[in-house]
């Protein structure tokens, strides 16, 4: 288990630090199977979990959807056939807090079965 899953989400202010190029090279080494990916220029953590049919994706995303509502930081969740798409990143600074990783960290521990 990663060392961030551990970690709580501290709370977030508009005029929060974003992560440094320093931090997010450091923090994306702990969540190896989430991308750094840009949209709309802001810095965003992906990633995309298989399912063997769409009963099993959307449970899943429910309990996505619990962990974001268990520490009020909600990503954005697409359902799909067999396959859900997680984006974390922290809307008040449109871009990644330390939070974002903390939460894609936790979201590694909920089962896919």
């Amino acid at each position: 288990m990663s060392d961030l899953a551990k970690t709580n989400c501290e709370a977030c202010r508009a005029d929060a630090p974003k992560v440094t190029d320093a931090e997010l090279a450091a923090l994306i080494k702990e969540i190896p199977d989430w991308a750094a990916v840009s949209e709309d220029s802001i810095l965003m953590l992906r990633r995309q979990y298989s399912f063997s049919n769409f009963k099993k994706a959307m449970a899943f995303s429910n309990r996505v959807g619990d962990l974001a509502e268990e520490y009020g930081h909600h990503p954005a969740i697409l359902t799909e056939w067999g396959k859900v798409t997680v984006t974390w990143w922290t809307h008040k600074i449109s871009g990644l807090h330390k939070n974002d990783f903390v939460m894609a960290a936790k979201t590694d521990l909920i089962p896919t079965d």
